[in-house]
């Protein structure tokens, strides 16, 4: 028979450091995009100059309900349209580690749970059995069942 060795206590401080990585990771994660997203504002435009400026396009005036499309455009440079590329290439990825990472500390816990549920079925049978034992025992010297 397979014989296990394992120590909840000891499972449970591993997965409270582990959960700690995770929490660090996910914070690292988090400070990647958001510095991306500043490198991106701060990279500019390949427009010449210090700004690039959008120019309301000539016709007739028009009083629209909603601001134009022009004026919600927000002009983006090459560097930019890279750090976004990136981003969106390497979303699935990154969603990925944070469900495994998710996946492993729940599945240790559920494991380490039944272990012990299994360890204390053990110890029950056992003891039913060795109560058994005893009661047939004291039967032999005419004890009362």
């Amino acid at each position: 028979m397979a014989s296990w060795d394992i120590q909840p206590q000891g499972v449970q401080g591993q997965l409270k450091v582990v959960g700690t990585h995770s929490e660090d990771l996910g914070k690292a994660l988090t400070a990647l995009l958001a510095d991306m997203q500043e490198a991106a504002s701060a990279a500019g435009t390949a427009v010449p100059g210090s700004q690039a400026v959008m120019m309301r396009p000539q016709g007739p005036a028009v009083v629209p309900q909603q601001a134009p499309l022009w004026a919600k455009q927000q002009s983006t440079g090459p560097v930019a349209a890279a750090l976004a590329e990136y981003a969106t290439q390497r979303k699935k990825n990154l969603k990925a580690m944070a469900d495994r990472c998710q996946a492993a500390v729940l599945g240790a816990a559920k494991a380490t749970n039944e272990y012990v549920q299994g360890d204390l079925e053990a110890a029950k049978n056992a003891q039913n059995a060795a109560s058994a034992v005893q009661v047939d025992a004291l039967k032999d010297f005419g004890g009362k069942r």
